[in-house]
C-alpha cells in the first residue's frame, strides 16, 4: 500500500489514458491520491476526480507562480467539502525572481503576503498544509513559525533536502519524498535522508514532474512511486514493505484518511 501525496491528477497529460494510469497506479499498490491545489483553473476538474473516485482526494490553494489569482478562488467552498484534506500548495519560490532588487523585493512582499493568508485559512478550516518552498528555506520556515502554522502542521513538499527545515518535524510537519531521490545528483537528499523522523516521512511524485528513474524523461505518474520507495528502503536499510506501511500510515495521519 502507498498513498501518493502529491500528484497533479487534474493536469491534462493524463486525460487520454486517465483510467489505464489509474490501474497502473493500483497494481502498483497505489491506494489513495492527493491532488494539490496549484492553479485555479484545474479545482473544478480535482472536485470533480475526487467526487468520482474513492481512492482520489484534493486540496485547495494558489502555487507562488499563480498568487496573483488568490482572490479568484472561494476557499471556504472548496475547504468544506467532503474530499478536501489541504490547503495548498502555496508557499515561497524565488528560482525565478527576475528585474531589479526593487522589484525582486516586491515580489518576495507578495509571496510572503499570500503565503500567510493561506496558512491562516488552513488554520480557519483546521487543515494541514501543503508547502512548496524553493530557493527561500529561512523564509518559509520564519513564516510558517511565526503564523503559528504548527497549529495545523502539513507537508514540505518535494523536500529540498535543506538542513534548516528539519526542525519543522517538531512543529507537526511530514516530509515530501518523490522521484528525485533516485537522480544521480540527489546526494544532498540521499544523505539527508536518514536525519529526517521516520513518522513524518510521506511518498509522493509530483506527477506529471519529476520522474523517476529509470523513467526520466517521461511523463510521471503514480505508479512510479514503487521506484521512491524500494530507493528509499535501500538508503534506510528497510524493506519495501516495511517503507509502504510506515509511509501510509503517515498520510493518513497527516490527511486524515480512511
Amino acid at each position: 500500500m502507498i498513498v501518493d501525496t502529491h500528484v497533479h491528477l487534474d493536469d491534462e497529460r493524463y486525460r487520454d489514458d486517465f483510467d489505464e494510469m489509474m490501474k497502473r497506479a493500483e497494481e502498483a499498490g497505489v491506494t489513495a491520491f492527493v491532488i494539490p491545489g496549484a492553479h485555479p483553473s484545474t479545482l473544478e476538474r480535482a472536485v470533480e476526480l475526487s467526487e468520482g473516485h474513492d481512492s482520489i482526494y484534493f486540496a485547495v490553494g494558489v502555487h507562488p507562480y499563480d498568487m496573483e489569482m488568490i482572490d479568484t478562488v472561494d476557499f471556504a467552498r472548496y475547504a468544506e467539502h467532503p474530499k478536501c484534506v489541504a490547503i495548498g500548495e502555496c508557499g515561497l519560490d524565488y528560482f525565478r525572481l527576475e528585474g531589479s532588487d526593487e522589484e525582486k523585493h516586491h515580489e518576495k512582499k507578495r509571496q510572503d503576503e499570500v503565503f500567510r493568508r493561506q496558512i491562516r485559512l488552513a488554520k480557519q478550516f483546521k487543515k494541514p498544509l501543503i508547502v512548496h518552498i524553493r530557493d527561500a528555506s529561512h523564509d518559509a520556515k520564519m513564516i510558517l513559525i511565526e503564523e503559528g502554522a504548527g497549529e495545523v502542521g502539513g507537508v514540505l513538499h518535494c523536500y529540498n533536502a535543506d538542513d534548516e527545515l528539519l526542525s519543522l518535524a517538531n512543529e507537526g510537519f511530514y516530509f515530501g519524498i518523490g522521484g528525485v531521490l533516485t537522480f544521480q545528483n540527489a546526494k544532498k537528499l540521499v544523505n539527508i535522508l536518514p536525519k529526517i523522523p521516520l513518522d513524518k516521512l510521506v511518498i509522493e511524485t509530483d506527477g506529471p514532474y519529476l520522474t523517476p528513474h529509470p523513467h526520466r524523461g517521461s511523463r510521471n505518474e503514480s505508479a512510479y512511486t514503487r521506484y521512491v520507495a524500494d530507493k528509499m528502503g535501500e538508503l534506510l536499510e528497510k524493506s519495501s514493505e516495511e517503507i509502504e506501511s510506515l509511509t501510509t500510515t503517515n498520510a493518513k495521519n497527516l490527511f486524515g484518511l480512511g
